[in-house]
Formats: structure tokens, sequence, C-alpha cells
């Protein structure tokens, strides 16, 4: 247990001296691993020439897949597509889109095919772009640009339209997912889109209010292996109050009828304020749980609803922080969903995604993205502050939260524990659970990972295999003050980082692929679009070996192609 460093001392019944020498030198291991880590982690690189700002400028789409030039050697096993969403106009005429998540869904595709790589793209010909395109003005307002309205219309239309209620964008520029057969690009709304992943032609647009109590469903849901779905959002819950509810959309259906048709909600989550729902981008499910973390940053609906209407805003002028309230950590059964009403609390921080969530000798083990403190990240991704030039680039960062890779271990039972004992005897973690006199049981992390500014995010694991249950590895995509420059890997259990980086290269979210014929945990591949845009072809495809980030091969293509959020690959 001594060898890896990071094992509780407090489980076992040893003289006090001698527990505190072994508490000693526990944390000291712990620390020196941690930076070891970070050294080894930390940015080889600095963005003086700014190169980074071509990641945020507008594409025209392709009217037909570019060849690729292939060095190194494209693995067997790779025979599908890789799929990627993000933003791909910036500006409509003369008008500008202010913040990252407002330009308009870009579907970027790399197809495999007897070691050969294609490149193809498209826009998603969602509502919002083919009204700004037809218009050539921000037609729907977006979440840090606001739509005004049609300056041909004369004052009084104008005036009135401030009352026709919140038109919600549909623009699903964040993630792409299967549902039974098909696949959807999303957002962050009501609104998902049906796409063709072969053509990259838009289908249809789905209202998922028509079917379910949400007002919104997240980019990140969680897929079973038999294909059934699983997603959050917050909706109207009981008593006219704001809740959360999961969303749980059936595998392909034997008649093949529309598996969003029998869409049902399986548990509802509280919320702590009764108008002011926690901001919500993903949440965690082992086998047998799901956990929401509700964080302080809030949602104000009534000035969402009025300020909308009556003087125009954004969805980024109604969110604020509620330091006082910290973070909430709420816990339910899948099958059959029910909410566990226990009470479970952390300091405040900031979350977007989950790593992973499993089930450990009557314990949640709850790995996630953090960053430390209440203020909302997205107030430092206006895109002006990316485009910025390096050292102001740098300054706000230095503002901003700061991020961490932390470990929360929640015991399932608790109802007999002792006032003041820390619950958890987990021996491979120093993260603790206590119990106040109040029957809240208040958590404290362990840090897996911290640097500053040095974010650890978009994380991604063996999803196929270790998804919701015990893992060792994570990937993700290095964030170097807000700048994304690097791909990383992180031993979740010894806290070894590995890191490949290059100099002007801005990657993408890396994607874990199993190599079929692999033993261990990171027998496979990462897939991630990196830009280049000093090179003499700007963008490539990256193949990386899971092991050791060593490079495998790349696919490079004479294109210019922006930042992208999420994605998956298509066997």
């Amino acid at each position: 247990m001594i060898e890896f460093g990071c094992t509780s001392p407090n489980n076992y019944y040893l003289n006090p001296e001698i527990q505190k020498g072994i508490i000693g030198y526990f944390q000291f291991t712990c620390l020196l691993r941690l930076t070891n880590a970070y050294l080894h982690f930390i940015n080889r690189f600095e963005h003086p020439a700014g190169s980074y700002k071509k990641i945020f400028e507008t594409c025209e789409e392709l009217a037909e897949p570019l060849p690729t030039t292939v060095t190194g050697r494209i693995p067997s096993y790779l025979r599908g597509s890789l799929l990627r969403l993000g933003p791909g106009l910036f500006e409509v005429g003369d008008e500008p889109f202010y913040h990252l998540f407002d330009g308009q869904a870009f579907m970027h595709k790399f197809d495999f095919k007897n070691g050969q790589v294609t490149y193809f793209n498209k826009f998603i010909r969602t509502d919002a772009y083919v009204r700004a395109i037809t218009e050539k003005r921000v037609v729907i307002t977006e979440f840090g640009t606001f739509a005004y309205p049609d300056p041909c219309k004369n004052i009084f239309s104008r005036f009135f339209s401030y009352f026709k209620g919140v038109e919600v964008t549909d623009n699903c520029l964040v993630n792409v997912y299967p549902i039974g057969e098909d696949f959807y690009a999303v957002t962050e709304t009501n609104y998902i889109t049906k796409v063709n992943t072969d053509t990259l032609e838009t289908l249809k647009k789905v209202d998922m209010c028509n079917y379910v109590n949400i007002n919104g469903v997240t980019a990140h849901p969680h897929i079973e292996a038999d294909g059934t779905v699983y997603n959050i959002g917050n909706c109207m819950g009981k008593g006219a109050t704001l809740a959360y509810n999961i969303v749980k959309i059936p595998p392909t259906q034997k008649d093949k009828s529309d598996p969003i048709e029998k869409s049902k909600v399986v548990v509802q989550f509280p919320s702590a304020e009764r108008f002011k729902p926690s901001y919500v981008h993903s949440f965690g499910m082992s086998e047998n749980y799901f956990v929401f973390v509700e964080t302080p940053v809030k949602i104000n609906l009534l000035k969402f609803l009025s300020a909308w209407s009556i003087r125009g805003s954004n969805y980024m002028d109604c969110f604020e922080s509620n330091e006082a309230q910290g973070t909430n950590f709420h816990i339910a059964k899948k099958s059959p969903g029910e909410y566990i009403d226990l009470k479970f609390k952390g300091a405040a921080i900031g979350m977007f995604h989950h790593i992973n969530t499993y089930e450990d000798d009557g314990f949640l083990v709850v790995d996630l993205c953090a960053w430390k403190g209440f203020e909302f990240v997205y107030n430092y991704l206006w895109l002006a502050n990316l485009r910025a030039n390096w050292d102001e680039v740098k300054k706000a960062a230095m503002m901003a939260p700061q991020p961490e890779v932390r470990r929360y271990v929640i015991p399932l039972d608790v109802h007999k524990e002792e006032q003041g004992k820390n619950l958890v005897s987990l021996p491979y973690t120093t993260a603790t659970a206590t119990m106040h006199s109040d029957g809240m049981v208040w958590l404290e992390p362990e840090v897996l990972f911290s640097g500053p500014r040095q974010a650890f995010e978009f994380p991604q694991i063996d999803y196929k295999r270790h998804g919701g249950r015990n893992y060792t590895y994570a990937y993700a995509l290095g964030l170097n003050h807000f700048i994304p420059d690097r791909i990383c890997k992180l031993n979740v259990k010894t806290k070894e980082t590995w890191v490949w980086q290059e100099p002007d290269s801005y990657p993408s979210e890396p994607l874990f692929v199993q190599n079929p014929d692999g033993v261990d945990e990171d027998d496979g591949i990462l897939l991630t679009i990196v830009a280049a845009p000093g090179a003499q072809k700007p963008a490539y495809l990256l193949i990386l070996n899971a092991k050791d980030l060593s490079e495998v091969a790349r696919a490079e293509v004479d294109y210019s192609i922006p930042v992208t959020f999420h994605g998956m690959y298509k066997p």
C-alpha cells in the first residue's frame, strides 16, 4: 500500500505516534507524486506568435472529400469515421458572434479505408444557420450573442417582437452521438438534430420537449452497451419548483419505431434553489447509480425570462454564482430509478466534465475535472479574449478559476455512522467524507492532478470496457491558459502523466479506440485533429499510441480546420 503513496492510514489501528509518521509519509509521497506529475505535464511551448487565433476563424465547407497525405501507418482496425463538431461560422455579414459557443455548427469527418484517409465537412442546416445565411444577420440569440430585431421592421413590430417569448437556439455545435440506428448533433437546449453521418446532410430537427418533461438536455449522455441512452436536464418539478430529470431513451426497437418516442423520465433530483437551476454540462453514471453534481453556477430563470422579453439579452447575461451554496452531490439508483435522500456537500467548484464514476466496496468513486471556486469559467471564453495576443491571454487566465482533476468518494451507507468520523475506508484514496451533526456529509477530494493554469479537460477513457467501472487511465486535451496545445494521459492510481506536444500545434479532444487484439486497458490509439496554422498543410488527423503518446501516423490535409469540441469514432 505504501508503494502507491496515497493510501489513507486512518483505517488501521496503529499507535498514534506511528500513525503520525505514516500520515506524514503519505502526505509527502502524495505531494511528491503530484509535483513530479506536474513537472512532466507542464507545457513546453509558449505561443507568442498567436497562431492559435486561426482556430477561431470562419471556414468554408467542402463540395467533396479531400485526400490526405499519410505518414506512418494507419492501424488496420481503423475502418470507420471520426466525427467532430464545433463552430465554423464566426460572423454573419457585418455581425460577429462574441462567444466561443456561438459560432454555427460545423461537422468534420475523417474516413478510414484500406489505410487511406479522406476529409470532409459540412455546416449543419439548423434554423439558426439557415436563417442567418438567408437574412445575412444573427437571427436567433446564441450563448453570448444577442439577436437584434430585424432593422427593416418598424418600431412597433420590433417592440412587440420582444413579447413573443424566448426563441431557443438549435445551434448543435457541441457533440454528436447515436440514438438507436440514427445519429444526432446536439447542443444543450431542447433541440437535437438528426444527421446522415455518411453524407453529413441535415435530416430533421427534434424537440425533446415533445416527449419528456425537460427544458434541455446535455451534450454528454451515457450510452450502455445495448444502446440505451441516459441524459439529464433541468425541468419543472413538483410544487412548481425547478428540478433535474434523468431521461432514458431505449435502444433500437424491434418494430423499427423511433426510440425517442419511447423516452421517459426515470428519476428526478431536487434543486437547491427554487427559481435558479445550476448549469449542467454532464453527470456521472456507474453500473447501478447516477451522480449529479449541483454546482453554485446558477441560471437566474426570472432574469432570463424578463430580461429576454423586455430589453433583450443572451444566455451569458443570466448566469450568476452563489458561493455560499457550495457544491451538492446527489445520487440515485438506476433501476428502479430512486432518489437517495442523503445530503452530500463540498466546497464550491465549477465543473463541466465527469471523467468516470464507479462503485467499490460500498462507495461511489467520482472523478471529474474541477475548477476551484465559484466563478463561471465561461466568462473567460469570449472570442475577444481567446484571440488576444499571448501576453493578454495569459494575463486574463491568471484571474480565472484554477483547474484540478479531483476524486470524490461518496459512501452509500451512512445512516449508522458516527458524527465527525471519516466514512471513507477505501485504502487507495485520501478523499474523505465526514458526517456533520445535521446529518450532512462533507466531502473533501483527493487531487489527482493540479497544474496552475494547465487544465486537463475534455476527458476520455476506454468507455466501452471501463465506463462506470474501476479504471486506470484517462486521456484529455491540455489547455494552456485556455489555449488547447497538448494531449495528455493520466494514471489515476499513480498520478503518472504523459504528454504529446509540438510547437504551434493545437489539437482537439482525444478519442480512444481500442485495439481489438489488445489486452491492457491502454492497448489502443488516440484520435485527435490538430490545427497547425503555420505548416504547409495547416491541419492533420493525428494517431497516437495510447500507451505512451508516441506518434503512430498522421494524415495531413490542405485545409484550415477550426476548433472542435466533442465527437465520436463510428466503426
